[in-house]
C-alpha cells in the first residue's frame, strides 16, 4: 500500500514560477485533527505543486470561493514488540503487526456551515492472546460531525454536533491517542468560539467504546465528559489556558476497589514554545486539582508537571536539551478520601516509548532528561531516560490509562525503575515518514519486592503516508 503511494508521489506536478508578492503565507503542514487543515490558496492555481493538490480543493460553483471539497488520508504500518510485559506477568515476547488506514472529506457549504467525515480502519495480526481495543477497529467512523456558526477572523461562535475527536493543551489530559494503532474520538457536542483574545471551547461528550467489527461503534453510556477549556496568548511567546474538566464513570477501579466516579478537575498551563530561528529557553508547566467523590469516599487529588528545555536551532545538529519534572498524587486507603489522580484521557506516549505498556502517570514522582538532535536529510533523533518513583507508598502502579497493574502489596519502596529510550524518524518527504524506537524499563526496588521484576523490553519500527 505505501509502496504504490510512494510511486503515485514521485510524479508530482511542479508549480509555475510566482514572484513573492504574489505568493500569500500558507501551510502544507498536516495536521494532527485533520479539519484544522486549511487549503483555500489553492483557489490560486499557480500555487498547486503536489499531485494530491488536485483534491486539497474541490470548488462546489466556480463562482463560490467559500464552498468547497477536502480530501485526506493516511497509511501507518507498525511492527511492534514487547518482551515481558508488566515486568513479567506476560513473561515472553510478543510480537504484532498493526496496521491503520485513514480517509477525510471536508465539506464546506459556504462560510457558516461545514461538515467533516473521517472512515478509519485498524488491523492487527499475530498478537498472542488477539489485538486488545486499541488494536483493532475493522471498519468504522473516526468522526462524523456538523458545524455551523459565525464568520469572522476575530470574534465568532460555532456549535459542533456528531462524532469528534478532541486535542487540547499538550495532550496530557485530553488527546486523540495517536501512538496507538486506534485513535480515541468522542460523541456529543462542542461550542467553539473566538473571543478577542480568548479561544473557548465547551463540550459535553461520552467517548467511543471501540468494538472490532464493522460500524458498530456505539458511545460509552457509563462515562459522561463535559467541560470549558480556554487558552490565550500572553505576550508574543507566551501562552496559557485554563480549563474545568468534569468525569462521571459509573465503575472505576482503583487500588482501594470499585466505585462509581464523579471527577472534577480545575487546572491551568502555561508554556513558551521553543523556537526555530534563535538560541533559548522553552517550557510547558501545568497544575491541577481534582475533587469530587468515589462511591461514599471523597476525592482530593493533583498533579503538576513540567516540560523545561534549552534549544541551539543555529548549531550543526541543532540539538534540543530538555527535562520533564513531574509528580502526581496517590491515595492513602487508610483515609476516606481517593488521591488517585486521574489522567482523564492522556496521550498514549505519556512517557515517551512504552507507548502501550506500563507504567502511567498515576501515583508517580519522575524526572525524564531528554536530548533531542536533527540530523541531514531530515532525520530527528531523541534520546531521554525515565526515571520513576511512586508518590504514595500505599497506592500501587497504573498504566496510562489508569488500569491498576501492580498493587502496592506490603512493599513500602518506592522507586518503580527507570527506562532508557530512542526514537529515530526519518521525514522522507512531506508525504512519507519512518520511525524505529527502542526502550528498556529497568525495575527498582517496589517492582522486586512485590514480584515479577522482570526487564520490559519494547522497540517498534513504523512506516507511514500523508497527503
Amino acid at each position: 500500500m505505501l509502496v504504490g503511494f510512494a510511486l503515485l508521489d514521485s510524479s508530482r506536478i511542479l508549480a509555475q514560477s510566482v514572484s513573492t508578492d504574489q505568493v500569500p503565507e500558507v501551510s502544507r503542514k498536516y495536521q494532527l485533527l485533520r479539519e484544522d487543515e486549511d487549503w483555500t490558496f489553492l483557489r490560486n492555481p499557480e500555487l498547486k505543486q503536489d499531485r494530491w493538490d488536485q483534491i486539497k480543493y474541490i470548488p462546489f460553483h466556480r463562482n463560490a470561493a467559500s464552498s468547497y471539497l477536502t480530501i485526506a488520508g493516511e497509511a501507518r504500518e507498525v511492527w511492534e514488540q514487547i518482551g515481558n510485559d508488566n515486568w513479567g506477568q506476560e513473561p515472553y515476547t510478543n510480537g504484532y503487526l498493526n496496521e491503520r488506514y485513514m480517509l477525510s472529506f471536508d465539506f464546506h457549504y459556504g462560510e457558516h456551515i461545514s461538515s467533516f467525515v473521517e472512515l478509519k480502519s485498524g488491523l492487527n495480526s499475530f498478537r498472542d492472546g488477539g489485538p486488545r481495543p486499541i488494536d483493532e477497529k475493522k471498519l468504522d467512523f473516526q468522526a462524523g460531525f456538523l458545524e455551523v456558526g459565525t464568520a469572522g477572523s476575530t470574534n465568532w461562535v460555532k456549535l459542533r454536533t456528531g462524532r469528534q475527536e478532541m486535542e487540547y493543551g499538550s495532550g496530557r489530559l485530553i488527546d486523540v491517542r495517536e501512538g496507538p494503532n486506534v485513535r480515541l474520538s468522542f460523541d456529543g457536542f462542542k461550542i467553539k468560539s473566538n473571543l478577542n483574545a480568548w479561544k473557548i471551547d465547551g463540550f459535553a461528550m461520552r467517548p467511543d467504546l471501540d468494538n472490532p467489527g464493522f460500524f458498530d461503534n456505539a458511545p460509552n453510556h457509563a462515562v459522561g465528559f463535559w467541560g470549558v477549556y480556554s487558552t490565550r496568548a500572553l505576550t508574543k511567546s507566551i501562552s496559557m489556558d485554563a480549563y474545568y474538566l468534569g468525569l462521571d464513570r459509573k465503575r472505576a477501579t482503583f487500588e482501594r476497589g470499585t466505585a462509581r466516579e464523579l471527577r472534577h478537575t480545575i487546572g491551568s498551563r502555561i508554556y513558551r514554545a521553543q523556537s526555530a530561528e534563535k538560541a533559548g529557553w522553552d517550557f510547558d508547566d501545568e497544575a491541577l486539582w481534582q475533587f469530587g467523590t468515589f462511591g461514599s469516599a471523597n476525592i482530593k487529588a493533583w498533579t503538576v508537571a513540567s516540560d523545561t528545555g534549552y534549544s541551539l536551532p543555529n548549531m550543526r545538529l541543532k540539538p534540543r536539551f530538555s527535562a520533564k519534572a513531574d509528580i502526581s498524587s496517590g491515595d492513602n486507603p487508610q483515609t476516606n478520601s481517593l488521591g488517585t489522580f486521574n489522567p482523564l484521557f492522556p496521550m498514549g506516549n505519556y512517557f515517551g516509548v512504552l507507548a502501550t505498556t506500563g507504567p502511567g502517570p498515576l501515583n508517580f514522582v519522575d524526572i525524564h532528561p531528554r536530548v533531542q538532535t536533527q540530523l541531514p536529510r531530515s532525520v530527528t533523533v531523541s534520546t531521554d531516560w525515565l526515571f520513576q518513583w511512586r508518590e504514595n507508598v500505599l497506592d500501587g502502579v497504573y498504566s496510562v490509562p489508569g488500569t491498576l497493574i501492580r498493587a502496592a502489596g506490603n512493599s513500602r519502596a518506592r522507586y518503580v525503575g527507570d527506562r532508557p529510550g530512542t526514537e529515530v524518524r526519518w521525514q522522507a518527504d512531506r508525504h512519507i515518514w519512518f520511525q524505529a524506537d527502542y526502550g528498556v524499563f529497568y525495575p527498582g526496588g517496589f517492582l522486586k519486592q512485590t514480584q515479577p521484576s522482570r526487564n520490559l523490553n519494547y522497540w517498534a519500527l513504523w512506516a507511514g503516508y500523508k497527503f
